[in-house]
């Protein structure tokens, strides 16, 4: 069940792209995905282009179980996400009560201004997604689910909906560590992923303390596998005459 519920997040940003801001949200929902028993796919990181928004939301959501979007639904002109990912569904876009009737709630009266309200100009028949930190709504159209780019509102916004996700057994994760170089381990790594084709492993190589290493690390849904697997590397690397460092 779980291997078939997948996942994409697409960072809409150009200020991501040109590097001046660092996206934090990946990592936070590739963590959750993996608690929630969703595997995460792909990611993408598209500029704040109203077609290439359109194409890659439509691209996406045909694939995935679940796709995440991020940034872009704020009050300045540059936040195009909102009505790019309506039309992406053929939505028209509206002043909706609910968004901001949510809003009211966190703003002092007097200080909802109208470049504010315009976070709750939001696709019809969306379903909102709940902004505890600052008030203006994300929104969830089938199976999108539009969040904000910073990163403290997109953790709430994420928390939010995990009630709304279906996922299946939690991604586990294994850890060992060597001092040898990943071209020793290679060839007998190779032989161990054939014999473990259910368990993803991944090679790491490291340079910490003026010293190489090489960190595997292993993934999958079954403890007891993930355990065996990591016990078998450990064989490997004595037997090539290396050290388990962790």
């Amino acid at each position: 069940m779980s291997k078939n519920i997948t996942a994409c997040v697409i960072i809409i940003g150009n200020e991501i792209l040109s590097g001046r801001t660092q996206d934090l949200n990946l990592a936070y929902i590739g963590r959750r995905c993996d608690e929630l028993g969703i595997r995460l796919n792909e990611s993408r990181v598209i500029p704040d282009v109203e077609a290439t928004i359109v194409t890659t939301v439509n691209a996406c959501r045909a694939v995935f179980t679940y796709v995440f979007t991020t940034g872009g639904i704020g009050p300045t002109h540059d936040d195009i996400s909102s009505a790019a990912i309506a039309r992406a569904f053929g939505k028209k876009m509206q002043r909706r009560k609910d968004a901001v009737a949510a809003m009211e709630r966190h703003y002092r009266p007097g200080k909802l201004n109208e470049a504010s309200l315009n976070m709750a100009d939001l696709p019809e028949d969306a379903i909102l997604i709940d902004n505890p930190i600052s008030g203006a709504p994300g929104f969830q159209l089938e199976n999108v689910f539009v969040l904000a780019g910073v990163p403290i509102i997109m953790q709430a916004m994420f928390e939010g909906i995990v009630e709304r996700l279906t996922g299946g057994a939690p991604m586990l994760t294994a850890k060992v560590a060597t001092n040898l170089g990943e071209s020793t381990v290679a060839g007998e790594l190779a032989k161990l992923q054939q014999s473990y084709a259910d368990v993803s492993i991944g090679s790491y190589p490291y340079f910490r303390q003026g010293k190489f290493g090489v960190n595997l690390v292993m993934r999958s849904t079954d403890a007891a596998r993930l355990k065996q697997l990591a016990d078998d590397i450990k064989t490997m690397i004595r037997k090539l005459q290396g050290e388990v460092l962790e």
